[in-house]
């Protein structure tokens, strides 16, 4: 899947997520300095660019035109994207970033309203910037060649859509540790974002509850290789692993691989290495890089920058007036806030050259 390389389509777009998904500011009493959009559509950037904190803010200052992109008036100090990091990125926020990324690659129809086929994985990721190289060397008296240099280390669960490459869920944590645990908690993310026909995992995610929560609780036809145990002629023990032993050649198994190629897409483009230090932090800057990988992916995107002040002020006016909030009169359980961006524009999105 390509993905773009343009900072200001990527600056755009995150400003347009933002949008559809934040307040304008935190609070009643707030500055009113800088929107909470254009904060986070400049934590994006400094995904992108693999910046830190003081070189986001030295970027903004040397390219006005960037910082026009979205109406950036003052540029920030580097404390102020610290700050809006913690704020922003919490569990429940970004989380519904996330969620108005796949809505609006439903809108774009890049991604189907049934994903026909998942994937899940988990994979490591370091969280420091030593070399191989420098690793190698300083263990280079012992018998055995040092490889790593901690014992534990930022991991996170991810589950995507496999023809679209878009991060459908995504379970930090810490590792070294099985990827199962998270098996439910991405699960029912993705659900809670789009339905699911069929799920493969690799053998990781091996047991008979795995494919009992899948497929009898949640509905979802899940392909695991039952391969956890000794290596023995007897058939697995449990109904759905005898299943896999019997028919996964037959499945759309061969598919697996294409979560791999999301996770070598996560650290090819925005680096292996975190750049936060506490566990919370890196969990923020985990799902940071998540919602910036769909960004990238939402390349097909023409959204005119006179378009998004329009989605913008059509946004204030549901906060002002209450239309995010669920109806209170003859159906209380109806929601009012269109599930697309469609319902924002007045004609047609032009296409961005």
């Amino acid at each position: 899947m390509r993905t773009t390389k343009s900072p200001r389509r990527v600056l755009l777009y995150g400003d347009l997520i933002g949008r559809l998904t934040l307040r304008p500011y935190s609070g009643k009493y707030s500055r009113k300095t800088f929107t909470q959009p254009q904060l986070f559509a400049c934590l994006v950037l400094k995904e992108f660019l693999q910046l830190d904190y003081r070189k986001l803010s030295a970027l903004l200052r040397d390219t006005p035109d960037l910082a026009a992109v979205i109406e950036l008036k003052k540029v920030p100090h580097f404390t102020t994207f610290q700050k809006a990091a913690g704020r922003l990125l919490a569990f429940r926020p970004a989380r519904r970033l996330l969620d108005e990324t796949i809505h609006l690659a439903k809108w774009q129809r890049n991604l189907p309203a049934t994903v026909s086929l998942a994937a899940l994985d988990g994979t490591g990721l370091e969280s420091r910037h030593a070399s191989s190289y420098y690793v190698r060397r300083r263990a280079k008296g012992g018998k055995t060649w040092q490889k790593t240099t901690y014992q534990r280390f930022p991991k996170v669960g991810i589950l995507c859509d496999t023809n679209s490459h878009l991060i459908l869920a995504v379970v930090p944590g810490r590792g070294p540790a099985p990827d199962i645990p998270h098996f439910r908690d991405a699960l029912d993310q993705a659900l809670s974002r789009t339905p699911i026909e069929t799920l493969v995992a690799d053998a990781g995610y091996d047991a008979e509850h795995s494919h009992h929560f899948a497929r009898q609780q949640r509905g979802v036809r899940s392909l695991i290789p039952a391969k956890v145990g000794r290596q023995t002629d007897k058939p697995a023990k449990g109904y759905w692993r005898r299943q896999m032993q019997r028919r996964l050649h037959l499945t759309r198994y061969t598919q697996r691989w294409q979560i791999e190629t999301v996770n070598s897409m996560l650290k090819r483009l925005m680096g292996s290495a975190l750049r936060a230090r506490k566990y919370w932090s890196q969990c923020r800057e985990i799902l940071l890089r998540s919602i910036t990988l769909n960004i990238m992916i939402l390349r097909r995107a023409r959204v005119s920058t006179v378009h998004v002040r329009h989605l913008f002020r059509g946004r204030q006016r549901l906060w002002r007036f209450g239309c995010c909030r669920r109806d209170v009169g003859k159906n209380p359980q109806r929601p009012i806030r269109p599930r697309s961006p469609a319902g924002f524009f007045m004609r047609p999105v032009p296409r961005l050259q």
